[in-house]
């Protein structure tokens, strides 16, 4: 194989790429906008499509945010691929804030009193709980999803949107640019 390793990863270092990227967040960060602004559509199927991902990221429903940000998208025309790479704004370090946020904004929708206690642990049993309970954690959390859901794939969408028009039209002029020196050295050859 070409690009393969020479020792394959042991399952610490798989464990630790999984949660903390091989060369730095930044390069991580970097690498997926480069991938968002080099998509071939239009400004605004880029951009819905991304604000597709970021929405549905805010949902407590593991598992489901690729399915949900394709349907979401294809439904109101965003790129499918951006919606992928938007889901990326739900990560193991967002997480965590993304869903207090979401529990905190949803005991307020519903009128219900936190009264100063924090949401209850996410524990690894929580699914075998009673239905009670776990409607009691998740309803908060999705109700509160929704308008911050909305709010922050309002805001990606405007900053993805204004990305990818700069960094199209920079493309469009190098190009045309590239185009003019080459037709220009071929006519002088003449």
């Amino acid at each position: 194989m070409l690009f393969r390793r020479r020792t394959p990863p042991t399952r610490a270092e798989k464990l630790r790429v999984a949660v903390w990227p091989r060369q730095s967040w930044s390069r991580s960060l970097k690498y997926f906008g480069k991938r968002v602004l080099r998509l071939s559509a239009s400004p605004h199927a880029i951009a819905a499509g991304f604000a597709c991902g970021v929405l549905v990221s805010w949902t407590p429903l593991f598992g489901f945010h690729f399915m949900m940000a394709v349907v979401v998208a294809f439904f109101i025309g965003g790129n499918v691929l951006a919606a992928l790479f938007g889901t990326v704004v739900g990560n193991p370090l967002t997480f965590p804030f993304m869903w207090w946020g979401s529990y905190t904004v949803g005991h307020w929708l519903l009128g219900h009193e936190l009264g100063g206690a924090p949401p209850p642990p996410m524990r690894p049993d929580l699914f075998h709980a009673p239905w009670q309970e776990i409607v009691s954690v998740l309803e908060p959390m999705l109700v509160g999803a929704l308008p911050l859901g909305v709010i922050s794939g309002l805001i990606a969408y405007f900053i993805v949107r204004a990305a990818v028009r700069a960094y199209q039209g920079a493309r469009r002029e190098r190009l045309a640019a590239r185009r003019g020196l080459g037709a220009g050295s071929a006519a002088s050859e003449s």
